[in-house]
């Protein structure tokens, strides 16, 4: 009889339970998430084109970089930007670039004798690349764009007295900066004052500029200021 009147009570109990209307949870502040802030690359006073500031800004808002500095190559202005990975401008200088236009390169080129490289061929190919430290078959420290393409950013070497490679450098007129077989040539104090300490300290990625098509279908880039219009006015 105990046990029945024990086995009574707990139907009735659970019953109860089952019956009682539960608790409803009540729910913490909905918290709201922060709206994007559009990061826009500083270059410090100076005028790029059009291309430099759209990829410069892209890389930045975007995170493409991953946190590494940036170097962006505008072949057309024969100009090279540096960007430390907060996208301030760290230098900018002009550059000898490929002597041919064009945006990609001839397959095996990397493997032909430079003696028998035609002119067409001598492009600097257009992509994105992750710098990396190296040396050359001088022994000379040099930083590969592209260790396949055999493609690199270098010291000016100005061996060779009628290829006027100081004056090039030193002209107004990007077209005669159009001389090396698709390396980059730099001047000395912005290869050991800027880009080899970047490149060594934070790694770089290198985005080389098309010139056959926009950076949009190179890159799948966006306009940074386009995109979040009204969240935040973009720089002058």
């Amino acid at each position: 009889m105990a046990a029945l009147l024990c086995g009574s009570a707990g139907v009735g109990w659970w019953w109860g339970q089952a019956q009682a209307p539960q608790a409803v949870p009540k729910s913490g502040p909905q918290l709201k998430s922060a709206p994007h802030l559009p990061r826009f690359a500083s270059f410090a006073g100076e005028q790029p084109s059009p291309g430099v500031r759209h990829v410069a800004d892209w890389a930045l808002d975007s995170g493409d970089a991953g946190g590494r500095s940036f170097v962006i190559i505008d072949k057309q202005q024969a100009r090279v930007w540096l960007f430390d990975p907060q996208g301030a401008l760290v230098a900018q200088t002009p550059a000898l670039i490929g002597a041919a236009v064009g945006d990609d390169s001839v397959p095996g080129i990397g493997e032909k004798p430079l003696s028998e490289i035609q002119h067409e061929e001598k492009t600097t190919p257009a992509g994105r690349f992750v710098a990396e430290p190296g040396v050359n078959t001088q022994g000379e420290d040099i930083v590969w764009v592209s260790y396949d393409l055999a493609v690199s950013m270098h010291r000016v070497r100005a061996k060779v007295k009628a290829e006027r490679r100081l004056e090039r450098l030193a002209s107004e007129d990007p077209d005669d900066n159009r001389i090396s077989f698709g390396c980059i040539n730099l001047p000395v104090a912005f290869y050991e004052g800027s880009l080899l300490p970047a490149v060594r300290g934070t790694g770089a990625v290198v985005y080389v500029l098309p010139e056959t098509r926009s950076p949009q279908q190179q890159f799948g880039s966006y306009d940074v200021a386009s995109r979040w219009r009204g969240t935040r006015t973009a720089p002058a």
